[in-house]
């Protein structure tokens, strides 16, 4: 799970339908830039829009097409039930592993989140991914409890949200966490500071549509003026994603790379007008875009 974990939306026809061409030029474009992993319906992935039919076919036709590059399949779902159901499909697809998010209606307790890993961790059948991300999940994961989700057998990794004070969160939950099991962080406006900080992941929007810029900014930990040229390169990107939400942006950007024309599940509606010239000027600004 270290390096970069490339999380790619899942292109979508305007009708609810997988872009299956789309999806299979895409997945396989990042298994030959060699990014690390997929993080396949993720929320960049549009997983919690998506049916369990669709979840099912996207997830085979991705691990067909990302050949030896290992398939890391997002099964949040509100009941346990379909969070399992999600984890078989992903088990007969092929998947390398599982991130997890807990999905829920009601308000969770941190008891109700650490049961819900549990069990997931000791029926699913893959390795697991604690997915930590309050801003859709309403859950805030205290540094305890993801240290005891941690050392659950099974669990391979934590995707953290961005931090803003990585350098003393970083160190504590790499101490509190077994040494076999990676601490990873998204949020690819602050990623730079999560490296510098000693993060051994990076799960990444931007990585899932433009995989070599990522790829050469984790290549450059340990050399801090690269590191920040890199990341001052993207700042375009940054500042859209800021403004119109990487997860609309970047579909628009898929588009502009004739990944066929996604647009997002609605009630998401697509970029257009003046936010969709501003994407298209941000990537050409950062290079991504000629």
């Amino acid at each position: 799970m270290h390096g970069l974990s490339a999380f790619p939306i899942t292109p979508m026809d305007g009708r609810g339908h997988a872009d299956v061409p789309a999806l299979v030029r895409l997945v396989g474009d990042l298994a030959s830039a060699r990014v690390q992993s997929i993080g396949l319906l993720g929320s960049t992935g549009s997983y919690a829009y998506l049916p369990r039919q669709t979840r099912a076919e996207v997830t085979a036709l991705a691990v067909e097409a990302a050949g030896a590059v290992p398939v890391v399949v997002g099964i949040g779902a509100p009941g346990l039930g379909m969070v399992l159901d999600h984890a078989r499909d992903a088990v007969e697809a092929g998947a390398s592993a599982l991130l997890l998010a807990p999905v829920s209606y009601q308000p969770l307790r941190e008891e109700e989140v650490f049961t819900l890993y549990r069990i997931v961790a000791a029926e699913a059948g893959l390795p697991l991914v604690l997915y930590n991300n309050p801003g859709t999940t309403g859950v805030t994961f205290s540094p305890a409890l993801i240290a005891r989700i941690g050392a659950l057998p099974g669990v391979v990794a934590v995707k953290m949200p961005p931090s803003a004070d990585a350098a003393t969160e970083i160190p504590a939950l790499r101490a509190a966490l077994p040494a076999d099991v990676t601490l990873g962080y998204s949020g690819d406006a602050k990623f730079a500071g999560a490296l510098a900080a000693g993060a051994e992941a990076w799960f990444s929007v931007l990585g899932g549509l433009f995989p070599k810029p990522c790829l050469d900014m984790l290549a450059a930990a340990g050399d801090a003026e690269r590191l920040a040229a890199l990341d001052v390169r993207l700042a375009p990107v940054w500042e859209v994603f800021g403004r119109l939400t990487s997860y609309r942006v970047i579909h628009a950007a898929a588009g502009l790379m004739g990944y066929g024309a996604p647009v997002p599940p609605l009630p998401v509606l697509p970029l257009q007008g003046e936010d969709l010239a501003a994407v298209e000027a941000a990537l050409t600004e950062a290079g991504l875009l000629e």
